[in-house]
């Protein structure tokens, strides 16, 4: 099995992905801020802090491949100028310091897979975004470009390097899928703005497999959409996880967008924004999707 060093592990998608991967029999390295015990005798911990540009280089050193996780939480805070210079440095810092410290130290590294996100794209306008399809202009497309950028540079030293744009993560260990479900839980099914808007997600299950998928797949290089292949909208995923947990005990109770302009200020744009991504291209080198479908995700994260 592989050792596999991973940025980032702390947060909703490398929590569950380092348990997989142990759970695989995968020996893993987590790279953190802060000084943690290690638990189980396949995990364990190294430092590094991107800021101030220091990293535990015996980390990388014995590390067969990286995956790339870390960065500010885009959904944690309200937009504020600070954060969201926060959200950009975080990513291009992280980057910037794993790209150094490969460069200057002895290691066995393959490949990294780097992680990026459909911020990537702008409002579909009835279209179906896939890779080529350059960055939007505003905050995340360009947060997304810069980030995807910033990691580049490992392809100079000879290391196989392979993006995955993350969709909206289900997940019962937080994110969006926690969020929907607070109003539920009281019956009442909150559409946001006019519901229609496509929202391009992921279970959390295969999103890990994924990531296990880039590894092993030595062809895998470049960009890749890690969305599920049936995008839904705001309405169809919200009355799909009500009937999940309600059954028809709930009614719907549709949220203005002024309301959230003015509850979640620049953010509402990302809530509101129809982004309607394709999986075409990582279906095309053979992955199988688990959960395909909204209601084959939902079932298993409600079970």
């Amino acid at each position: 099995m592989a050792t596999i060093c991973i940025t980032g592990g702390s947060g909703l998608i490398g929590t569950v992905l380092s348990k997989y991967l142990a759970s695989k029999g995968h020996k893993l390295i987590i790279l953190s801020r802060n000084d943690k015990k290690n638990t189980d005798s396949l995990i364990t911990f190294a430092k590094w802090d991107p800021q101030a540009g220091t990293i535990d280089k015996t980390a990388i050193e014995n590390s067969d491949y990286i995956i790339h996780l870390a960065g500010a939480g885009v959904a944690d805070k309200r937009w504020s100028k600070s954060r969201k210079a926060e959200i950009l440095n975080s990513r291009i810092q992280s980057s910037e310091l794993l790209v150094k410290t490969l460069n200057e130290t002895s290691n066995k590294v393959k490949a990294i897979i780097s992680t990026s996100a459909i911020g990537w794209y702008g409002p579909d306008k009835n279209q179906v975004f896939k890779e080529e399809d350059d960055a939007y202009t505003d905050f995340l497309g360009e947060t997304c470009k810069s980030w995807e950028e910033s990691i580049e540079p490992v392809k100079n030293l000879n290391k196989r390097l392979v993006k995955l744009r993350v969709g909206i993560v289900l997940s019962n260990e937080g994110g969006a899928l926690k969020e929907f479900k607070k109003p539920i839980r009281f019956g009442l099914a909150t559409i946001l703005g006019s519901g229609k808007q496509i929202i391009s997600w992921i279970h959390i299950d295969d999103l890990c497999r994924m990531y296990e998928y880039a590894i092993e797949n030595e062809k895998m290089q470049g960009v890749y959409n890690a969305v599920a292949p049936n995008p839904v909208s705001n309405q169809e995923l919200t009355t799909s996880l009500a009937k999940k947990m309600k059954g028809n005990l709930f009614i719907t109770i549709p949220v203005p967008s002024i309301a959230l302009k003015i509850i979640l200020g620049e953010m509402s744009t990302e809530v509101l924004k129809s982004t309607n991504v394709s999986s075409s291209k990582i279906q095309n080198t053979g992955f199988q999707f688990v959960y395909p479908t909204i209601d084959a995700a939902i079932n298993e994260l409600i079970s």
